[in-house]
């Protein structure tokens, strides 16, 4: 049989059904109205959109409804204070300027203070501090006992080209004499065991800074205290206590009062005690944030530490997207480029040498690679100042943090209404004297009723109205957002995703299409080479290094040694290890198994210039010059068919040069072939090149583009790297959640289809053809509506630039999807930071992608990213349950009070029963169903709109059909309640007090059970997966059991009476039927329209109407 449900699948705004909402207007409202409350996207928003939402926000509590949105005040306040040190900065930067330009006019005889010793060391905190604050060139040199360079105007052109290494010489050994100073050494570091580690950070501190505390207990306890309704409360519960001890005495005179302050004061304490809980929760979040891993050199081993265990005298080796750690100098480096901006407020690239060797910690590493010295750590550098100032969370909202309270501020006008209109009603029967005490006798009578009678008589009825207040304003609903945030977020952690912005995790529910790298993401990233050529000639196998000629292995071995930014070393345990990227890793070892003797390579030649290998160009380079010869040897290596279209000529097994034109048929052949085996294509190719060619002036030198044309080829590899296991059944898993996976590859296109093949992104028969598979340079080409035309038909992109990337998300957001990116090279920042989710790769990615992404994925798995996908969805439902339980106790409370009110004069709930259930509804409410866990049914449905309503046909449905019981049965039991349960031979006065008591006890557990509804709004069994949420079970248990206590033994603080057993089993059954009904409810079709629109206008009205009052 089909249920309603089922036949309204794709009725259902829950699963995402876009054509169910309407993107952007709002469901055919008024075109003119701006909803306040509709940002789509928090990541971009403008501080003026921020504050147009609070001001139309109505709200009880500031200071807790805005705790974990973006404090624009302070946001500023921080601006001010980043100007401020960065202002500092430049005037050091222009100080160090203006030095270098009269540098030759230093009179040689200047020195600054010599250094004193610190402890174990032969120089002083503060004399490292000044000089890498000034960047006191005349320090360094001083400390190192080397005088400046010397012109190179006057040399020959062999000789300059010396000369130039002979000036990088002395800066070596400035830095070497300085590095003596502090116990270090340039090449292999410190030794770095805890004794020497220690005894460094009490010399020289340790790489932190004073992070401000966070909130204290108390410091909740004052916030939650805030809530004006709390505070009338309890200032009416003074002047009843007041009262009441005056007419009745200490004895019985004080439990209207008390009953009222105690139960304000435990929903000030569970209020607090929560929000406690989730603001531990982002601190021990925040700190993973800042915890950064990095590469260090100690005891001439690599080793990843945190950056906090940096310390003065580590050697660091730096590489594109890394991030400066600390205060240190330059050691040595190959076109090193820092962006300071950071730091300076400037963007401008600055170049790192000899003469400008300083480095400042927080700046990002924009190109080239280089090794540096640390010399300052933690608060003794501009950036740990500048962070230890800054250092407090302003917070952040999200999108359905802000829905959230637009739909709090439309239910707290409508429950502002009713209380307000109960509070007459309740006035004018009072003082027309058709109100009545429980024992039936009128409450006021003209001229005979006392002051202090009228008085407590109108307290009791604005208590009344005011509690429905707090009852009927959701306060909590936006901090549920947070509170299953909070709880997700830690979750992620053990799902290897680390979220750096709350929007992401609700966002990624709504993700269409993520766009994925393939290497080391949808691969392992154990890459090995598995097939090569030398020349025209296959190798078999590939390492067996006698099979080379000795010109060619001479070659092959400078070109791997020297044109690397990995390493060869000896391990602890004496094993020979590599270190750097995938790629060179798998190029090294290969070149080790040939025979390569690393270490004595790099020996026999000096590196004149390197051309870093970055993803735009596919390739990198180096040029060397022997020792003992005036020869240059350029080396390059990169992509296969980009170096094979440069070379002229290759070199055959007898090591002797060879036209290649005649061969590149068949080598074209042979890489394709390698790439149809899913394997990465590298060749590897070097040219000579006379000295004289050399530019002889240094800054030419560092501009000199290498010459990459008549290249002679010397190898081409084929590296394997496997398919992650289980990423073919996670890419089938987001093609049924609705979620297009598309590859964006730098590798051929070729390599790009066989592995989109084994992924499972293309499937057997899929046509690739272009556009479904496509080279980034084609589709970079297109006009910009030629690629709207094609960019949903993508699947795999190869060739691609980062270029490429941004644009493909560009054009696929312009499109209406919502973009989810994967990337870790600094070249894909633009892209993760235009695509609605950045997603960063935790071990290969660099910290100039993790700072520009919103979720670091830690295990650069794409199963991962998938994982991240079905949390987004979980934060949306968790969300949604709790909607739905609160505005059914919320109609429910609301409607009984006011028909009581208007008919008989009273409220069967009273201020005291009313504030337990909004603590049921409110606190524990949001803890208990905003903490279930992801299902895999999340998966089943298509992803979230970000625009449609909230409150979807399926829950208006089932909180309709519970509010509607609810109010029937408690309404029959206050009108008749006397009758039915045989009450009519007790006295008025108590009889009235059972059928309160059931009443009160009937409504509770109404809520305990239709707690349990809310679990599951689409599902029939609402009780899978129970058991494997113990907070769950846990607060509806101790709900169930403090309502016990409570009608048993509290009795005097809330107004009730003890029930027998027979009454009990009425309320259970009465309550209990709210399942079945549930169940039932589930075989109700709903409509197509959503009736979210019914209330727009109303809603629009409303909300224009506060906009107008806060404008003027």
């Amino acid at each position: 049989m089909t249920t309603g449900n089922e036949a309204a699948a794709h009725l259902d705004l829950e699963t995402g059904d876009s054509s169910a909402g309407v993107d952007g207007g709002g469901w055919g409202s008024d075109p003119d109205f701006s909803d306040p409350f509709d940002i789509a996207n928090t990541k971009n928003a403008s501080h003026e959109s921020l504050k147009r939402w609070r001001q139309a926000a109505l709200v009880l509590n500031a200071s807790r409804r805005f705790r974990y949105t973006l404090d624009l005040k302070k946001d500023e306040e921080q601006e001010k204070r980043r100007r401020m040190i960065r202002a500092h900065a430049q005037v050091i930067r222009a100080a160090l300027l203006f030095k270098l330009a009269g540098q030759r006019a230093i009179v040689l005889g200047t020195t600054v203070a010599p250094p004193s010793p610190n402890g174990d060391y032969e120089i002083g905190l503060e004399q490292l501090a000044s000089m890498n604050r000034d960047h006191n060139i005349t320090a360094l040199q001083q400390y190192g006992g080397v005088t400046l360079p010397f012109s190179l105007h006057h040399l020959s052109r062999k000789s300059a080209t010396i000369c130039i290494n002979i000036n990088l010489d002395r800066h070596f050994i400035q830095v070497k004499g300085l590095a003596e100073m502090i116990k270090t050494d340039v090449e292999t570091g410190i030794y770095g065991d805890e004794n020497e580690l220690s005894r460094r950070k009490s010399a020289f501190g340790s790489n932190t800074y004073p992070v401000k505390k966070g909130r204290s207990f108390l410091r909740f306890l004052w916030e939650a205290w805030q809530d004006l309704t709390l505070i009338i409360l309890i200032i009416a519960a003074v002047a009843s206590l007041a009262l009441g001890i005056k007419t009745e005495g200490l004895e019985e005179g004080w439990y209207d009062g008390g009953s009222i302050t105690f139960a304000v004061l435990l929903v000030i304490f569970v209020t607090a005690t929560s929000d406690y809980r989730q603001s531990l929760q982002f601190q021990n979040l925040n700190e993973e944030k800042r915890n950064i891993k990095l590469e260090v050199i100690r005891g001439g081993r690599r080793d990843k530490v945190s950056i906090y265990e940096i310390v003065v005298g580590d050697v660091i080796p730096l590489k594109i997207g890394d991030q400066v750690p600390a205060d240190g100098i330059l050691i040595s480096g190959h076109s090193l480029a820092i962006d300071e901006s950071s730091m300076t407020g400037e963007s401008k690239i600055v170049h790192k040498d000899h003469k400008s060797p300083f480095l400042m910690s927080g700046c990002k590493v924009a190109d080239g690679a280089g090794t540096m010295m640390v010399t300052g750590v933690g608060i003794n550098t501009e950036w740990g100042l500048l962070m230890a100032s800054i250092s407090e969370d302003t917070g952040e909202e999200t999108p359905l943090q802000v829905r959230l309270n637009g739909v709090a501020t439309f239910i707290g006008i409508v429950g502002l209404t009713v209380a307000f209109f109960v509070l007459i009603i309740l006035l004018i029967r009072f003082f027309t004297g058709t109100s009545k005490n429980p024992d039936g006798s009128v409450q006021f009578v003209h001229g005979e009723t006392s002051v202090s009678e009228i008085v407590d008589g109108v307290i009791h009825i604005i208590t009344a109205a005011v509690t429905i207040v707090v009852v009927a304003v959701p306060e909590g609903l936006p901090l549920a957002v947070t509170l299953t945030l909070a709880y997700s977020m830690k979750k992620m952690m053990a799902d290897k995703a680390l979220v750096r912005r709350l929007s992401a995790c609700e966002t990624m529910g709504s993700a269409t299409t993520i766009c994925s790298d393939k290497t080391g993401t949808l691969t392992l990233n154990q890459m090995t080479v598995v097939e090569a050529y030398v020349g025209k000639q296959k190798m078999d196998p590939p390492e067996d290094g006698a099979q080379l000629h000795a010109t060619i292995s001479s070659l092959l071995d400078e070109g791997l040694a020297q044109n690397t930014s990995g390493s060869v070393f000896l391990s602890k345990e004496g094993a020979m290890e590599v270190s750097g990227s995938p790629t060179e890793k798998a190029v090294l070892q290969w070149g080790v198994k040939l025979g390569m003797k690393f270490d004595v390579v790099k020996s026999e030649s000096i590196v004149l210039h390197v051309s870093p290998f970055n993803s735009t160009k596919k390739r990198g380079g180096v040029a060397v010059r022997g020792k003992t010869g005036s020869q240059v040897h350029i080396h390059w290596k990169g992509a296969a068919e980009i170096i094979l279209a440069s070379c002229s000529q290759y070199v055959d097994v007898n090591g002797s040069l060879q036209s290649i034109e005649e061969e590149k048929e068949l080598l074209k052949d042979a890489i394709n072939d390698m790439a149809s085996k899913s394997l990465r294509c590298v060749a590897i190719a070097y040219r000579t090149c006379e000295i004289d060619t050399v530019p002889t002036d240094e800054e030419q030198l560092s501009q000199w583009t290498l010459p990459d044309e008549d290249l002679v080829l010397l190898a081409i590899v084929g590296i394997k790297d496997p398919c992650r296991p289980g990423v073919q059944d996670a890419v089938k898993l987001c093609q049924h959640a609705g979620v297009k996976v598309r590859m964006v590859t730098g590798d051929n296109i070729q390599t790009a289809k066989a592995i989109a093949l084994e992924c499972g992104i293309l499937a057997p028969d899929a046509d690739t053809s272009e556009p479904y598979v496509i080279e980034g340079k084609t589709f970079r080409e297109m006009t910009e509506k030629e690629r709207e035309q094609i960019a949903s038909k993508i699947s795999v992109m190869a060739r691609s630039s980062p270029t490429d990337k941004l644009l493909l998300v560009q054009t696929l957001r312009k499109q209406g999807e919502v973009v989810a990116v994967t990337g870790d090279g600094t070249n894909d920042a633009p892209a993760l930071h235009e695509a609605d989710i950045g997603l960063s790769m935790g071990i290969q990615g660099t910290e100039v992608a993790k700072e520009s992404s919103d979720i670091i994925i830690l295990d650069d798995n794409f199963a991962s990213v998938v994982k991240v996908v079905r949390w987004g969805r979980s934060v949306y439902a968790n969300i949604q349950k709790f909607i739905q339980f609160q505005l059914t106790v919320n109609v429910a409370a609301l409607t009984i009070n006011v028909v009581a009110a208007v008919s008989s004069g009273d409220v069967p709930l009273n201020t005291v029963q009313l504030l337990w259930v909004n603590l049921i509804m409110d606190t524990l409410g949001a803890l208990a169903l905003a903490t279930e866990p992801p299902t895999d049914h999340l998966m089943d449905r298509t992803p979230v709109g970000r625009r449609e309503p909230l409150v979807t046909n399926i829950m208006w449905r089932n909180l309709i059909i519970q509010a509607v019981y609810q109010i029937s049965v408690l309404l029959v039991l206050n009108f008749s309640g006397i009758k039915i349960l045989n009450l009519t031979n007790a006295g008025e006065e108590h009889a009235n007090m059972v059928k309160n008591t059931v009443i009160f006890n009937t409504f509770v557990l109404c809520q305990i059970f239709n707690e349990v509804n809310a679990r599951k709004p689409e599902e029939l069994n609402v009780f899978t997966g129970v058991t494997k949420n113990p907070l769950f079970t846990g607060i509806v248990g101790s709900t169930f059991i403090l309502q016990i206590i409570i009608i048993n033994f509290l009795g005097k603080f809330t107004s009730t009476v003890r029930l027998d057993f027979q009454l009990w089993v009425v309320c259970l059954a009465i309550s209990i039927v709210s399942w079945p009904l549930a169940i039932a409810g589930k075989f109700i079709p709903v409509p197509k329209t959503p009736l979210a629109k019914v209330f727009i206008r109303p809603y629009q009205s409303c909300i224009a109407a506060r906009n107008g009052s806060n404008s003027t």
